[in-house]
């Protein structure tokens, strides 16, 4: 094997671990340092890397410490690397407990997940990364749906911001194909419903979730017409985690509103209520998963993903989309990626 080849295969080992870390849910720090090694040791020349290996001065790259570098080293001499083979056993068995097998056929036909952020706002990574991740999960397509800028605690994309992103989509669409990466934006709701960003800056993005972020606890008539006056805008397309509620850490409760009004809007005006798949938010619950089937709202299953690993979060929503008897036909994310952007650009 060559000293390229092997240092792909450090790479890829680092890789994998991360993804690992994160599809478990473990700290981010973590997986953040297997990222950033990798990355080090990926722009290094293979044969520096093997030197680096023998001399046992691994830790000189960036952001390489002593873990990091013993995975490297281990993958380098040939030799099997533990850590990674115990967190690949632990996620085996996760994926091995019984799942209903209506989940696993939705699964299989989902083609795509319209939420995901980059670390252009609050995500881990690059657009190149999530969107290899997306790939090498079998999707057809992703959106990448950073920030607003009003979320300045999530660094929100200013319109320039924005622009250049889509700038960067177009020329990683180049490279990618067949798989589409698809523009977009996770748009805060302000106060009066509006949608916070230029409109015509909106026209022009592939895919436009929005989702309330602040006053949670606004009054539940007040809230209700925020929310019905968000999914009537034409340049809406999915509405994200309606509840905002947290079900872990910081417990956030859900906000108050009339779920048939706004859910009858959504069905009304064409915008697909999203199952939220994070562990921490599992938004709508049941009951107006329920109510939004019944009001004849389409579904959009999404991981609203923070990190590569965390696009393999689709089941959950699967799971929870098939107690309520949903045709696979009203969840847009089973769509082919033509007939997805007739409806969001209709």
């Amino acid at each position: 094997m060559s000293a390229a080849d092997r240092q792909a295969d450090a790479v890829a080992a680092l890789r994998r671990i991360a993804f690992l870390l994160e599809r478990a849910q473990a700290s981010p720090y973590r997986s953040e340092a297997f990222r950033a090694a990798a990355r080090s040791v990926e722009r290094e020349a293979p044969d520096r890397v093997g030197a680096l290996v023998r001399a046992g001065a691994l830790t000189d790259l960036p952001a390489v410490g002593a873990r990091t570098a013993e995975v490297v080293a281990l993958v380098v001499r040939g030799e099997p690397v533990e850590y990674l083979e115990t967190l690949e056993a632990e996620h085996a068995e996760r994926s091995a407990r019984e799942v209903d097998p209506a989940a696993v056929a939705l699964r299989e036909r989902l083609r795509g997940d319209l939420h995901a952020h980059t670390e252009a706002s609050d995500g881990a990574t690059p657009v190149q990364e999530m969107v290899l991740a997306a790939m090498e999960l079998g999707h057809e397509y992703l959106a990448i749906t950073d920030h607003s800028p009003r979320l300045t605690v999530a660094n929100g994309l200013s319109a320039p911001r924005l622009r250049a992103q889509m700038d960067q989509v177009a020329a990683l669409n180049r490279a990618v194909g067949p798989f589409v990466v698809l523009t977009g934006i996770e748009c805060d709701v302000l106060d009066d419903g509006g949608l916070d960003q230029d409109p015509d800056l909106l026209d022009a993005l592939d895919v436009v979730v929005a989702s309330v972020h602040s006053k949670l606890r606004m009054d539940s008539r007040a809230m209700t017409a925020r929310m019905v006056a968000a999914v009537s805008n034409p340049r809406t397309d999915v509405l994200g985690h309606c509840t905002g509620r947290r079900l872990t850490g910081r417990a956030r409760p859900q906000s108050e509103f009339d779920a048939r009004a706004v859910f009858e809007a959504c069905a009304e005006h064409g915008v697909a209520v999203e199952v939220n798949c994070r562990p921490d938010r599992l938004d709508p619950p049941h009951d107006l998963l329920a109510l939004a089937v019944e009001v004849g709202c389409d579904l959009s299953i999404d991981t609203d993903a923070h990190a590569p690993g965390q696009l393999d979060w689709l089941l959950t929503g699967c799971e929870r989309v098939v107690q309520h008897g949903v045709d696979a036909d009203r969840v847009i994310t089973t769509w082919p990626v033509e007939r997805l952007r007739e409806r969001t650009h209709g």
